[in-house]
């Protein structure tokens, strides 16, 4: 029962695929009404009526979506069955080639990351049909959008199900072509055509690696079978186990976005579809997190203290470099897409004091980090997903895609206001949010550094768990900084002045499901923590310190004398002291306060150019950490002709890039760019030439061959 939801989550993905694809179709399906003679009247007429030419289209939307929450509802409950049950199933597919069937595994770890990818499709598919209503049917056909987004979603679960190396990567390619094809969606712009190439690029730079890591295990296994049972059974030397983790960590990192093979991210997430943004960045990116755990803890084995502290650096340089390049951007979605980045790395600090433990002998205490990194997995898809789906909605009533152009929307979308402000709470980790309980976890990690017996090791974890003070700290500061402009004080331009909330209800529905659970979950983390768990008794063998204190109430994941927190306890102090000062202010209106106009300092009316903007907000600590970027600022002032005293313009510019982009990938790129107009001189436009190579050729392989 558990395999067949599992399968029926894959196959309605891709009938909402091909339910969508029937829109650019639908006079073939007015041909086969006409041939089918065997319906009768009454039949066809509910035909014709669907097919009016007025609502298909409409009708047919609403079906996709439909189809495909029906396959996130399959996820959900295969994934919370098999997680409840801790049932391990295989399974056997009789597809591929003839000798290379498709072998299927369904365990707690993949059930895990099903539910966290059915939660995401629930959300998308409440919040499609409002989203996608207002395209152009002739520009960005919905056909194209929700065939691909079908395949992407059936990648994504494929991957989760395969147990042997051929399969998964059939279903890895899946996922990143059809994601490839939604990140290109809107082609008219360059820089989309740009992005999304980029994108594919890295994406199979990464597949190679991950080939090749597959690669050195089936060297090393039985008759070189690429079955994951087999892969399991090979023994590695300690070299090629290095070089087999190496090459996963780069597959796989690339894809979750570590720095500094993170900058596809930035580009590809913000020119996507907002809904297709929440998925790749809530979702897809944790499949990336998947694939790494699968092969290094399930697959690899023998975990190595090197391989920690290699992760554990990686996470924490991601975790601030993220943030710091998320704060200075103006654009909504590329500055969510660089959070990304952050938290992927706060996730990876988790796996590695995880790996750093499990390597020393401390299997419990390697059992709490990859709880805490799992259980990030989980919170950062929750709301990463809101606040994307909240900056489709901003950008879609406001047709303003600058932050700086932003401004007073509390008044006029409170709806969405309040639904972006628990987004924007949970990811800074602010109790009693979920994002606060994954980073104290990962924080309680850290602090039983002083069990590691190497000292070298044992310093660094504090720097580790410093660099994730520090970029929470800059992740709150980055998100008041968000909401304030965005969504505080005046207008800063004509279309933010008129903007509206939005009309449909699903959209709100879709956001409010995603805001609700973030809010559920950080006040009562005991039950995810008891789901955790059980993926790690079945992948590693060893539960939590104390797995006995993670209740509904009290969580204490080491001990009840080294530290505990009371989710419930601190919500209802949180709502108290809410409610008392809701009391004392409105206890007498007429004394409690008065109201008049804020002081203009005698200019006259407040006007938006009074305000803070998103670059003067960040200047401190572009200040600060100038070193982080490369910055040009240019600040140019314009006098009067005869009086220079007198000042007439002044224009302020600045230009931030990433220091990965300029030092690594530009030389790159024109690296790759002198080679082939090189090559290029080949191509002369003379067949006596071309004649020339191919006799030249001949000799050639006349002389190897003899």
């Amino acid at each position: 029962m558990i395999l067949l939801l599992a399968y029926a989550a894959v196959l309605l993905s891709l009938l909402s695929g091909l339910l969508a694809l029937l829109m650019r179709y639908r006079n073939c399906l007015i041909n086969l009404k006409q041939s089918a003679t065997f319906l009768n009247p009454v039949w066809q007429q509910r035909l014709d009526a669907f097919l009016e030419e007025q609502v298909f289209p409409q009708r047919l939307q609403q079906l996709s979506f439909i189809v495909l929450g029906l396959a996130g509802v399959c996820a959900v409950a295969a994934g919370l069955t098999c997680l409840l049950s801790q049932q391990v199933i295989t399974d056997q597919l009789s597809l591929g080639l003839p000798w290379l069937p498709w072998h299927v595994r369904f365990d707690s770890l993949s059930a895990f990351f099903y539910l966290i990818i059915g939660i995401a499709v629930c959300a998308v598919s409440l919040y499609g049909p409002g989203y996608v209503s207002h395209n152009n049917e002739q520009d960005h056909p919905f056909g194209v959008l929700g065939l691909f987004t079908g395949l992407f979603i059936a990648g994504m679960l494929l991957v989760l199900l395969a147990d042997d190396a051929f399969f998964f990567m059939i279903a890895w390619e899946v996922m990143s072509v059809a994601s490839y094809f939604l990140v290109a969606f809107q082609h008219e712009n360059p820089a989309n055509r740009r992005a999304a190439f980029l994108y594919l690029m890295m994406a199979e730079v990464g597949a190679i690696s991950i080939i090749l890591a597959y690669g050195v295990l089936a060297s090393f296994s039985e008759n070189y079978n690429f079955t994951f049972d087999a892969l399991r059974a090979a023994s590695l030397t300690d070299t090629w186990a290095n070089i087999a983790f190496v090459m996963a960590l780069l597959g796989f990192g690339m894809k979750a976005g570590l720095v500094p093979i993170h900058v596809w991210l930035p580009e590809a997430h913000p020119v996507a579809p907002s809904h297709i943004s929440a998925l790749m960045s809530g979702v897809m990116l944790k499949v990336a997190v998947y694939g790494l755990i699968r092969f290094t803890y399930d697959l690899l084995g023998g975990i190595q203290w090197e391989w920690g502290l290699a992760v554990l650096i990686i996470g924490a340089v991601s975790s601030v470099f993220g943030v710091l390049y998320a704060l200075m951007q103006h654009n909504l979605k590329r500055l969510l897409a660089y959070h990304s980045v952050e938290n992927i790395g706060i996730i990876f600090i988790g796996l590695g004091l995880s790996m750093i433990f499990f390597s020393y002998g401390h299997e419990q205490l390697g059992v709490l980090g990859l709880v805490a990194a799992l259980f990030h997995t989980l919170n950062h898809a929750l709301f990463k997903s809101l606040l994307f789906l909240g900056a489709g909605v901003i950008i879609h009533q406001t047709r303003e895609t600058d932050i700086e152009r932003m401004g007073g929307l509390i008044h006029r979308m409170p709806k969405t206001s309040v639904l972006f402000l628990i987004g924007c709470m949970a990811i800074s980790a602010l109790p009693p949010l979920n994002g606060f309980v994954s980073e104290w976890l990962t924080f309680q990690a850290a602090l039983q550094a002083d069990v590691i017996e190497s000292g070298v090791i044992r310093s660094l974890i504090p720097v580790s768990a410093a660099a994730l003070a520090l970029a929470a700290a800059l992740a709150a500061a980055c998100f008041v900084k968000v909401f304030g402009t965005i969504f505080l004080g005046l207008p800063r331009s004509g279309h933010c002045a008129k903007a509206q909330e939005i009309d449909d209800n699903g959209v709100i529905a879709g956001m409010g499901m995603l805001a609700g659970l973030c809010l559920l979950i950080g006040i009562f983390p005991g039950a995810i923590i008891a789901l955790l768990n059980t993926v790690s008794v079945q992948l590693m063998g060893q539960t939590l310190p104390n797995d006995t204190a993670a209740n509904w109430l009290w969580l204490a994941p080491v001990s009840a004398e080294q530290a505990s927190y009371a989710a419930p306890l601190v919500f209802l102090g949180i709502l108290v002291a809410g409610g008392i000062s809701y009391w004392y202010l409105r206890r007498d209106p007429e004394k409690a306060y008065r109201r008049a106009d804020t002081w203009d300092c005698g200019f006259g009316g407040l006007t938006p150019r009074m305000q803070y903007t998103s670059t003067s907000f960040s200047m401190p600590i572009r200040r600060i950490f100038s070193n982080a970027w490369q910055i040009e600022e240019q600040i140019n002032i314009q006098q009067h002709e005869t009086s220079k005293q007198q000042v007439t313009d002044i224009n302020y510019k600045l230009h931030v890039q990433d220091h990965f982009w300029v030092r690594i990938y530009l030389p790159i790129e024109r690296g790759v760019n002198q080679m082939a107009r090189l090559i290029g001189r080949i191509q002369t436009g003379s067949i006596r030439v071309y004649l020339g190579y191919s006799f030249v050729t001949l000799i050639l392989l006349l002389w190897v061959i003899s």
